[in-house]
């Protein structure tokens, strides 16, 4: 009944103001339905929250409080939070250990449920909240040993390998996907989240000198495949479960992830974009644009983190390769801006995250914004952000995210 009134009044005041010989304006595009603006809070090395590990539940309990205010002042609606960032929890986890990220000690008890805490805080300010899962990074270094005892790498330690100086689940196994799987489920199940999301890390990106050491597990499944084939195979099982798991949920909780900015070249397929740069299809096996065909993701966001005419990865080329990859399907396009970069180098200006959503509004596709991250926000993209409020910002934060 509210809703009707407020559209009588608003047609009411229209007729007064024709009489008038007043025209109403229509609403900038970024008004029109609503739109995503978000950005990732990031946990890992603590790069946005808390500011160091150990701090007391009270200090970490400020500083997300502030980090939120802050978010608010930006115009923004939607928060990313890494609430999994190495294989450990945010949460009372049955599945993984408390983070080190968080208390300093792996499986330390931070005497609090910090993401209760996170999304009740997020929802006091009207902000959406979205789970943020890394899948298979286990540790930022590669000894299993000083991972806690009960670990799962620990207690299956056939479900990982070293690369790169890292620890990594290995996606090749279906005990893992589904072990994943259970994680990402016991949060969207006992918390009010909005949304599950993915960041952009599956296989690991490639290091120069290694294999992925993964040669076992593809003689035990891979089938005779290509192995390339089956990896992407893998990571599309792990996307599709997931998926499935979640839509079989009483309630709705959005589902997107976040891939690298280029699927594949023109170069390499027909079907790519305008670009040189590596190709996540090729090199983390990550098919994101099969995750949008196949419906089983609710949003896109792709990191497209370079500047409009860059040589090899042009922004103004990406947006519209993605806004064709969406075209025609369910899924929302969110484009992943650099705010870390702004100040960085003459071509990352105050003003290129705003002539970035200028370019966004060429195409109706996109219908939101997520930044990289909370803390380049209020330090070195300050100013730019000002202008993305001022210039693209002007309606009331309300979003669909």
């Amino acid at each position: 009944m509210r809703a009707r009134v407020v559209q009588w009044g608003v047609a009411a005041l229209a007729l007064a103001l024709g009489v008038w010989g007043v025209v109403p304006t229509d609403p900038p595009a970024s008004c029109a339905g609503g739109e995503t603006r978000a950005v990732w809070i990031a946990t890992v090395q603590n790069i946005d929250w808390p500011s160091k590990p150990g701090l007391p539940a009270a200090e970490q309990q400020r500083e997300y409080r502030t980090l939120l205010d802050d978010v608010r002042r930006h115009g923004l609606n939607t928060v990313i939070v890494q609430v999994r960032p190495t294989a450990d929890a945010l949460w009372p986890s049955p599945y993984e250990p408390w983070s080190h990220w968080l208390t300093g000690e792996q499986g330390k008890d931070p005497g609090y449920d910090p993401l209760a805490f996170l999304v009740d805080e997020a929802h006091a300010r009207g902000l959406k909240f979205h789970a943020w899962f890394n899948p298979f990074r286990v540790s930022r270094q590669a000894d299993p040993a000083q991972l806690v005892p009960e670990h799962p790498a620990r207690q299956h330690p056939d479900w990982a390998f070293a690369y790169g100086g890292q620890l990594y689940y290995d996606p090749g196994k279906p005990a893992v996907r589904e072990f994943v799987t259970d994680v990402v489920l016991d949060v969207a199940q006992r918390y009010a989240i909005d949304g599950v999301h993915f960041d952009d890390y599956f296989y690991p990106y490639p290091v120069e000198g290694e294999q992925i050491p993964d040669a076992g597990t593809f003689a035990a499944y891979g089938g005779g495949t290509d192995v390339a084939d089956w990896r992407r195979q893998n990571i599309d099982e792990l996307v599709k479960g997931v998926s499935e798991r979640l839509s079989a949920l009483d309630r709705d909780i959005a589902f997107g992830i976040s891939p690298f900015g280029i699927w594949r070249n023109e170069a390499a397929d027909p079907r790519g974009s305008a670009t040189t740069g590596i190709q996540s299809y090729d090199t983390t096996y990550a098919d994101s644009w099969t995750w949008v065909r196949q419906g089983w993701v609710d949003y896109i966001v792709p990191q497209i983190y370079w500047e409009i005419g860059h040589p090899s990865a042009d922004y103004a080329a990406l947006v519209p390769w993605w806004a064709g990859v969406v075209a025609g399907t369910r899924v929302q396009l969110y484009t992943g801006q650099a705010a870390y970069k702004v100040g960085g180098s003459p071509a990352w200006g105050d003003g290129e995250l705003a002539a970035h959503l200028t370019l966004d509004r060429e195409h109706a596709e996109v219908r939101g914004q997520v930044y990289f991250s909370a803390h380049s926000l209020s330090t070195n993209a300050a100013a730019a952000m000002e202008r993305v409020k001022a210039d693209h910002y002007s309606c009331p934060p309300t979003g669909n995210a």
